[in-house]
C-alpha cells in the first residue's frame, strides 16, 4: 500500500491545533488589500482564525494525513 501524499495547497491553507481534541484553523477571507474602508473592528477580526466547519474537517484529514486532528 503505497503512502497517501499531502495536499500542499492545502498544507498551506490550514493548521491544526495541538492537543487531545484538535482543531483546523483557517484565515478569514478579504483581508489581502482594500482593508482603508472597512471599519476598524471589522479589520481586527478579520486578523483573528476561524476554526473549519466540521464537514470540512472530514475532507482535511483525507488531504492532510499527516496532522492528527480528531
Amino acid at each position: 500500500m503505497p503512502k497517501i501524499k499531502t495536499h500542499k495547497a492545502s498544507a498551506k491553507r490550514f493548521k491544526a491545533t495541538g492537543g487531545k481534541k484538535a482543531k483546523f484553523m483557517r484565515r478569514k477571507a478579504g483581508q489581502g488589500h482594500f482593508n482603508a474602508r472597512e471599519d476598524g473592528n471589522t479589520v481586527r477580526l478579520k486578523r483573528k482564525d476561524q476554526e473549519v466547519h466540521p464537514t470540512d474537517a472530514k475532507r482535511l484529514k483525507v488531504l492532510l494525513p499527516y496532522l492528527k486532528a480528531k
